[in-house]
């Protein structure tokens, strides 16, 4: 039985449910529909955007059931009808799902889910959808900038009290799918199996007496392997009583405040002197994408980072949106239809999508059928997968499965691109979109 805290049918906008009663009434509600998401633009000056939330989406609408807690409130407050609240009632979503995989590179227009089915099905699931794509999309877009930045070096997610307690889980899962090495949130190593880390704060340090003392007690605690915080006083006191303490073995200290990149220096030429030639360098505060590239040069071997990360680094939401765009006729069908408004312009008709690849492998164009598929030439890479098929959840999605599979596909999606993908300077998307009629 689902619990009330995992069922999702009311993270959803009021009138997604008056919209399906006037829509039963009109007897419009059971007409196949072809809803789309997708971002009409990626936010400013950005090149690329990944896809992200997709497994977490794909586990929620499976949950999604109205049932006595639900109905119950609904007719309470009377938002809808008995005709509606009885199709509630019954509500399974029955149709089918595809889109790009999450971990998956995208451009504007991408057409990054797909929903076929009636328009009832499709039209409730519209807010859900929506929150989960913009907000893992924008915290995967962030972190696959901040990997790229840190060239190989570890990064580390560390946002979880910088943001809601529910976003903090799903940010940590979007980050390690960009690339994280790891993150401090508990909840998502324990849903995910995301491998968490942490050692101490500055506020263990100022419980003992003595700095001396505190290392001393997470030595004898954690093992020589710990990292140890070293700038709650005087940094190269801190550094020298660590390796005092510790010996040769001391895994990290973390700097968390000044000016990184001098202390870095400082604190790696003492570590070498001291005979520490092997204990790392781990830094934090308020890093961002440009923070780790600005640190490129200097002897760091990890960031840990938060608020920039958990808010999407100034890009907190990733702007999709989700549309109608194909239903059938009276006569059944399919026809084209799309807003019209010159400020929100949209495609219309059932979408397929291939990244165009030179011969050698690197993508130059994304490529985007309407009503057909395009034509492969050899060379490229077919986009949309099956997520649900007539109500059932296709396997390799969702959990611990959908993370690991995530994160190979954005290794492999980043891999093809050409090499701008990793500049931070503001830029046109990497490659165009084209459509194909």
């Amino acid at each position: 039985m689902i619990s009330i805290n995992s069922r999702t049918s009311l993270f959803t906008d009021h009138y997604e449910l008056t919209m399906l009663q006037a829509a039963l009434h009109s007897g419009r509600a059971m007409r196949p529909s072809v809803f789309e998401a997708f971002a009409r633009r990626l936010p400013d000056g950005r090149r690329y955007g990944v896809v992200g939330g997709t497994g977490r989406l794909l586990e929620g609408i499976m949950n999604f059931r109205f049932e006595e807690a639900e109905l119950d409130f609904l007719a309470t407050q009377q938002v809808v009808d008995q005709q509606t609240l009885d199709f509630l009632a019954n509500f399974r979503f029955s149709g089918n799902i595809y889109g790009y995989a999450e971990g998956e590179v995208y451009f504007p227009n991408s057409p990054i889910l797909i929903v076929e089915s009636t328009f009832a099905e499709a039209c409730i699931l519209e807010t859900y959808i929506l929150s989960v794509l913009n907000h893992d999309s924008a915290i995967a877009s962030a972190a696959s900038r901040m990997t790229a930045a840190a060239g190989g070096r570890p990064c580390i997610e560390m946002g979880s009290r910088r943001t809601h307690e529910e976003a903090a889980v799903a940010a940590a899962r979007a980050a390690v799918i960009a690339g994280f090495a790891s993150t401090s949130n508990l909840e998502a190593g324990l849903r995910y199996g995301v491998p968490t880390v942490g050692t101490a704060a500055h506020s263990f340090t100022l419980l003992h007496d003595s700095e001396r003392e505190a290392f001393q007690a997470q030595l004898a605690s954690q093992g020589v392997g710990t990292t140890l915080l070293v700038d709650t006083y005087d940094v190269n006191e801190a550094v020298r009583t660590a390796v005092e303490l510790a010996g040769p073995e001391l895994g990290a200290v973390r700097l968390d405040s000044g000016d990184l990149i001098a202390q870095a220096h400082e604190v790696r030429a003492l570590l070498d002197s001291l005979g520490n030639e092997n204990t790392r360098i781990v830094v934090t505060s308020d890093l961002d994408e440009y923070a780790i590239a600005a640190l490129a040069a200097a002897p760091v071997d990890s960031y840990g980072v938060g608020t920039s990360l958990v808010t999407g680094s100034g890009a907190p939401t990733a702007g999709m949106v989700y549309k109608l765009v194909s239903r059938a006729n009276d006569e059944g069908d399919f026809v084209s239809v799309a807003k019209a408004a010159k400020n929100k312009t949209s495609v219309g008709g059932r979408k397929y999508a291939l990244r165009r690849r030179s011969p050698e492998g690197r993508a130059v164009q994304e490529l985007i059928g309407i009503g057909h598929r395009p034509q492969d030439d050899g060379d490229d890479r077919a986009l949309m997968n099956d997520f649900v098929v007539n109500g059932v959840l296709v396997d390799g999605w969702t959990g611990n499965a959908g993370v690991q599979r995530a994160t190979a596909r954005h290794q492999a999606s980043t891999a093809e691109l050409p090499s701008s993908w990793r500049r931070l300077q503001k830029g046109e998307p990497v490659i165009p979109t084209e459509y194909e009629s």
